[in-house]
């Protein structure tokens, strides 16, 4: 391997390298060969999880917020991430928008409409009577816990264990190197090695969900404006030139690519919010900000916890038919793709104390989330009818945007801005801040894969990184070519299973970032020279 990686002109562990390039490419060929069965396998396996394990996933999120807040509130937050004397490397702003563009940012446009008004539509707790005053806010309630501090804390965790071991210990810019307190020098072997194979693997298929998800958007949006064909062709051909945009990126660099990409695209994700607020109802949205933020802090300690124990009661399918289908589902999926997002933060965090990192990665993207919810989900909303009267007026364009969502998720944003005046060029911005966000995951994703490859924070050769770049793009491409929507189910599924060892794996962080920070006490201990786990 080592020859041919030489040859090839690569700049990186070869064992990790070809491992997960093949095995990407054995997974296309399997799903060639029989993408049913494969449905079907992981299908049954993501049943088993969700009906037997979805407490755990629920349980474990929560514990990573109270564990991530305590860290950060106590002595522990004042340790500098880079060593004593190190400065940050960006802005704060500059920050805000890289490590925001490059985690959810395609998931609150096709969410930020679609998911009030599904839970608006089909309120997730019983008894709850849709389009009532109680449903909507239920439903701006459990969208935030969503996509809230819930979320950032299983990007914060892994992210948090890399920059601690990185860099106050010089360990490789690896998964693996977040278990020296547990495996010792085994993260320099096998064993470290295939940590460092499933963490990239996970990285590929969940960012390829968001490929999917951002393509189908895209290609609802460009049907709208100008009657594209929602089609197979269609879709690969966006995939095609938003991935040349993405590689473009990649070749540029972290900070002349990445970051300029992420702060055009957050400036015009801004835009967008500014312009929904002051053309809708203002006053009524400025009101729904403020109380939103109450009804988040009184209802998130009972959402965070709730696991439907008594679902069997109520006649709801056992217990896990909603939940499983999104809380759990989110936890599962997000958590693939953790490594990606917790690396990424990491090496634009250099400098930070932890208390910083921690509040900072977990609360500012969590108050941008819930702002871009309110103001998006409560128009929505509003435009539906929430409650008997406000629907009875509305007549006939009551619950339209509720229809929209049932026909197609990917079309709910556009049709939501029919409801605003220039809504032909504010559905063409939405297509393009969505395409934007796709190429900066798309390019923070691979400048990540390549560095879990090397080690290094450093980059590897502009052909290395474009190889990642270009294979996110075919796998979400041969996936919809080869077998369409089932495609993408299939992958669904896949990652919802791959999404408990690494969700596992990620607890496992947690205990080995307690014994590494409990060594602090040790002043014989350097900077720059890993304790010795049995120091720990």
């Amino acid at each position: 391997m080592e020859a041919l990686a030489k040859k090839l002109g690569l700049r990186t562990n070869p064992t990790i390298f070809f491992t997960s390039a093949g095995i990407m490419i054995l997974f296309l060929v399997v799903l060639l060969i029989a993408p049913g069965p494969i449905g079907e396998a992981f299908g049954a396996g993501r049943e088993w999880i969700v009906t037997n394990l979805g407490w755990f996933f629920i349980f474990g999120v929560t514990s990573w917020v109270a564990f991530l807040l305590w860290v950060a509130l106590s002595r522990f937050g004042a340790i500098r991430l880079g060593g004593n004397d190190a400065k940050p490397a960006y802005s704060n702003i500059s920050w805000f928008t890289m490590l925001f563009a490059g985690g959810i940012g395609t998931v609150l446009m096709f969410w930020g409409v679609a998911e009030p008004i599904s839970h608006f539509s089909s309120p997730p707790r019983p008894n709850v009577e849709p389009y009532s005053v109680e449903a909507a806010d239920d439903a701006m309630s459990f969208a935030i816990y969503h996509l809230g501090l819930h979320t950032w804390a299983i990007f914060t965790m892994p992210g948090l264990a890399f920059a601690y071991f990185i860099y106050r210990y010089d360990l490789p810019m690896r998964f693996s190197s977040v278990f020296y307190p547990l495996i010792g020098d085994r993260i320099y072997g096998p064993l470290g090695k295939t940590l460092d194979v499933f963490a990239i693997l996970g990285t590929l298929f969940g960012v390829a969900v968001s490929i999917g998800l951002g393509t189908q958007q895209i290609n609802a949006g460009l049907t709208e404006l100008f009657g594209i064909p929602d089609a197979v062709i269609t879709k690969v051909l966006i995939i095609a030139i938003l991935t040349a945009v993405a590689v473009g990126s990649i070749v540029a660099g972290l900070d002349s690519g990445v970051k300029r990409l992420s702060n055009i695209n957050i400036g015009m994700a801004v835009g967008l919010m500014v312009f929904v607020l002051f053309t809708g109802s203002t006053v009524f949205l400025l009101r729904a900000v403020v109380e939103t933020f109450g009804l988040y802090i009184s209802n998130l300690l009972p959402m965070a916890f709730w696991n439907d124990t008594l679902a069997s009661y109520t006649g709801d399918d056992g217990g896990w038919g909603w939940q499983g289908s999104w809380t759990v589902f989110y936890w599962a999926w997000t958590v693939t793709w953790s490594p990606f997002i917790g690396i990424f933060v990491a090496r634009i965090s250099r400098g930070r104390t932890i208390r910083e990192f921690v509040l900072g990665v977990l609360f500012a993207p969590s108050i941008f989330t819930l702002v871009w919810f309110a103001i998006f989900g409560w128009s929505a909303m509003q435009i539906d009818g929430i409650g008997p009267e406000a629907r009875e007026a509305l007549g006939e364009q009551a619950g339209v945007l509720s229809q929209a969502v049932g026909e197609s998720v990917p079309l709910a944003m556009f049709a939501f801005f029919e409801n605003f005046p220039g809504a032909t060029l504010i559905q063409g911005l939405a297509v393009v801040i969505v395409a934007i966000f796709f190429a900066t995951s798309s390019d923070s994703a691979s400048l990540v894969v390549d560095m879990l490859c090397t080690g290094s924070p450093d980059p590897g050769p502009w052909h290395q990184r474009v190889f990642w770049g270009v294979s996110e793009g075919m796998l979400a491409a041969m996936l919809i070519v080869l077998a369409g929507d089932a495609g993408l189910t299939a992958l669904q599924e896949v990652i919802t299973v791959v999404g408990l060892p690494m969700f596992i794996l990620v607890f496992a962080m947690m205990f080995a970032l307690f014994r590494g920070l409990a060594q602090e006490k040790l002043s014989e201990v350097r900077v720059g020279s890993p304790p010795r786990p049995e120091q720990l």
